[in-house]
């Protein structure tokens, strides 16, 4: 079939003859096809992709494992950190090409059955079955019995700063194969282009591709066993790091001892300007906030997600026009219901209340805005009842779109039963839904 890895191999029972596999490979090209995304330096789609494998997938298999395959070099993208502040600092993706992607998740898929029973349970980013609503479900057990103080970690630069010879010490502890272990470090050093040209990669594991999150995890598996060896209670997604203390005095004193280990034996750097020590309600890990309520440690959204929720919306909703109504509606129904199922764990009732309020005060505004005429005006708030004399008076407001759009006449014929009629989404009708 178009699309499928198909060569007869004379197999033996090494890791690289599992790789690539005719049953491995297909499952990663699938999985690959389904989650979609960019292309690499080569600018192939991955809709290109379903004819290649029936003309290339030959010659590549042999090349894996004769050991003359040469990874493509990926594609630099920075990204704002801070998506509502463009200007900010960066995060550097490397997208590798959709070849390479399949060949990078054919390895992830026959490394993470090996991998997972040697992971921490305190680990939850990028695995089975776990998830940022399970790391914040045990930071909340772990802070209910009394651990509130914190040693909030920040990693500077982490996917750019692994070192690499540690990495593949790290690898070689558990792949006995060592072809494995040389394909995977082609990709380490397959490079990034850069304004057109190659620049090397000899530390770092570029993000963006399906191998990085399993490496990430490899090697801060090395702190996971070190923090349990020294009986600390912690939680970990990728490289977010929470340490929980019952005294604030603890929580300095482990983070003064664990960042020889961290810079000297696992040659990564600890963020000191972002690395705090803090009573669990003055955190922010995942976008969540903590706070108290009846003697129990609880659940809110931090403060900094909300502006940054808000921030969101404002662009989505925006007067100069976002290509119509239509298109307004299904994007920030994307988005509401990506947020909500992020921070559903949390409380947040209160919050989604004053928020679907100010929402549905911005989206009045485009509606204005979009009456340009006066006339028009006067006849769309007539034929949603308001009375002629009203609707002139309204029309001929000489206030901003913003105030216009809080007057008790636009509130009247613009009603919230009829946003919702008209299918313009709700936080706090989402939010209640999936906590029922």
């Amino acid at each position: 079939m178009p699309g499928e890895f198909y060569l007869p191999l004379q197999e033996e029972n090494g890791l690289l003859e599992e790789i690539v596999s005719d049953w491995n490979l297909n499952a990663a090209y699938r999985h690959v096809k389904a989650n979609g995304g960019a292309g690499g330096v080569d600018w192939m789609g991955v809709d290109e992709l379903r004819d290649y494998p029936g003309r290339h997938g030959g010659q590549i298999k042999r090349e894996i494992l004769d050991g003359t395959y040469r990874p493509n070099p990926v594609r630099r993208v920075e990204i704002p950190k801070d998506e509502n502040n463009p200007n900010g600092q960066t995060r550097k993706l490397g997208i590798p090409t959709v070849v390479d992607r399949v060949v990078q998740q054919a390895i992830a898929q026959v490394l993470t059955p090996i991998y997972e029973p040697l992971f921490s349970e305190a680990s939850h980013g990028f695995r089975p079955g776990r998830s940022t609503h399970t790391a914040m479900a045990e930071c909340l057990g772990y802070a209910n019995e009394g651990y509130h103080y914190v040693v909030d970690m920040d990693l500077e630069k982490f996917f750019d700063t692994v070192n690499q010879c540690k990495l593949v010490q790290l690898l070689s502890g558990e792949i006995g194969d060592g072809r494995v272990i040389s394909l995977i470090h082609k990709y380490l050093r397959a490079g990034v282009i850069v304004r057109h040209s190659v620049e090397e990669t000899l530390e770092g594991v570029p993000q963006g591709g399906p191998l990085s999150p399993l490496l990430s995890n490899i090697m801060l598996n090395e702190l996971d066993r070190e923090l349990e060896r020294r009986g600390h209670r912690f939680v970990r997604y990728a490289d977010d790091l929470v340490i929980l203390c019952k005294s604030m005095r603890s929580a300095a004193r482990t983070l003064e001892n664990i960042i020889p280990f961290i810079e000297g034996k696992l040659f990564l750097k600890v963020n000191r300007e972002k690395t705090s020590v803090a009573e669990i309600t003055g955190i922010k890990f995942l976008g969540f906030g903590f706070y108290y309520k009846s003697g129990e440690t609880r659940l809110c959204v931090h403060p900094k997600s909300v502006a940054k929720l808000k921030a969101k919306v404002k662009r989505l909703t925006s007067r100069s026009g976002n290509g119509g109504y239509k298109k307004m509606k299904t994007n920030l129904k994307l988005y509401v219901y990506g947020w909500i199922n992020h921070f559903r764990i949390a409380d947040m009732k209160t919050l989604m209340t004053g928020i679907d309020q100010w929402m549905r005060r911005r989206i009045r505004m485009c509606i204005w805005k979009n009456w340009k005429r006066v006339r028009t005006r006067i006849k769309m708030l007539q034929r949603l009842g308001i009375s002629r004399e009203n609707a002139i008076k309204q029309a001929n407001s000489r206030k901003s779109y913003w105030r216009n759009s809080n007057t008790p006449t636009v509130c009247a014929a613009i009603t919230n039963e009829r946003l919702k009629r008209a299918e313009y989404p709700s936080f706090l009708e989402r939010y209640l839904q999936v906590r029922a």
